[in-house]
């Protein structure tokens, strides 16, 4: 291949196919991500719930618990204050 108007056509091809490549892996690990969570799911395990504990394991710890803070405010403003695991401990 050669320039085509000033942009070089083995370059691009080459950016192309390592892009197809990884979109390729991509769709394979959410596949395997998709059967972990189905047998989660088999054994029992709540998986709306795992996606919320990985989101919060992805979060800063102080971010965190500026969540939980303002998640109690907000519950106590609308009456449905209940004291957390958290709190008792």
């Amino acid at each position: 291949m050669s320039d085509v108007g000033g942009v070089s056509s083995n370059h691009l091809k080459s950016f192309v196919e390592r892009i197809e490549r990884l979109e390729d892996e991509k769709a394979a690990v959410a596949e395997q991500i998709r059967d972990v969570f189905g047998e989660a799911k088999g054994t029992g395990f709540d998986v709306k719930t795992i996606r919320q504990v990985l989101k919060i394991r992805k979060m800063e710890t102080q971010e965190r618990l500026e969540q939980e803070e303002l998640l109690d405010l907000y519950l106590a403003a609308l009456g449905m204050g209940v004291p957390s695991s958290r709190e008792e401990a």
